[in-house]
């Protein structure tokens, strides 16, 4: 009769083989602000051009455990000098059970980052907010076609490797 049963229904002896991805917890591990040029920076005239980031870094605490690192920075520059600097590290823990190889690699750059943005954006509002200066709202990103683009890239690079060295050995 175990034959019978779907592929989706766990096996009779208790074994969970369906893949499974699950949030444990996100949390702040790092975060800096500098605000090196208060309080003569509340009095410049003109508004701060600013340059953002981002990094994503992948850990594996454990078997089945990954911990996911959103970086972002952030610079706000004058004329004047930096109006204020942010840098945050954003974390998540993940659990992951039955799913492919090829398949956490996508997750954890992609659809992780992408779960994690808005809770990291929030706490970047909040730290600029409460040095002083306006909340800064960062647009969403697509993490999604950010990752797409850099397996091309890194594909590309790797042809051209190839190419280098066939070109060189001929």
């Amino acid at each position: 009769m175990a034959e019978d049963a779907a592929p989706t229904e766990p096996l009779a002896n208790g074994a969970d083989t369906q893949p499974a991805i699950g949030l444990i917890t996100q949390y702040v591990k790092d975060i800096s602000f500098e605000n090196p040029n208060a309080p003569a920076v509340y009095q410049w005239p003109e508004q701060p051009e600013m340059d953002v980031q981002f990094n994503i870094a992948s850990e594996k605490p454990g078997d089945g455990i990954y911990e996911v690192l959103l970086k972002v920075e952030v610079k706000a520059k004058a004329k004047q000098g930096i109006a204020f600097a942010v840098d945050l590290t954003y974390s998540g823990l993940f659990g992951v059970r039955n799913v492919p190889e090829d398949q956490i690699h996508p997750f954890l750059f992609a659809e992780a980052p992408r779960l994690m943005f808005p809770f990291a954006r929030r706490v970047l509002a909040d730290a600029v907010r409460d040095g002083g200066f306006p909340p800064l709202l960062l647009d969403p990103i697509d993490f999604n076609g950010l990752y797409l683009q850099q397996m091309q890239t890194q594909a590309q690079g790797q042809a051209g490797q190839q190419d280098d060295s066939t070109v060189g050995t001929a």
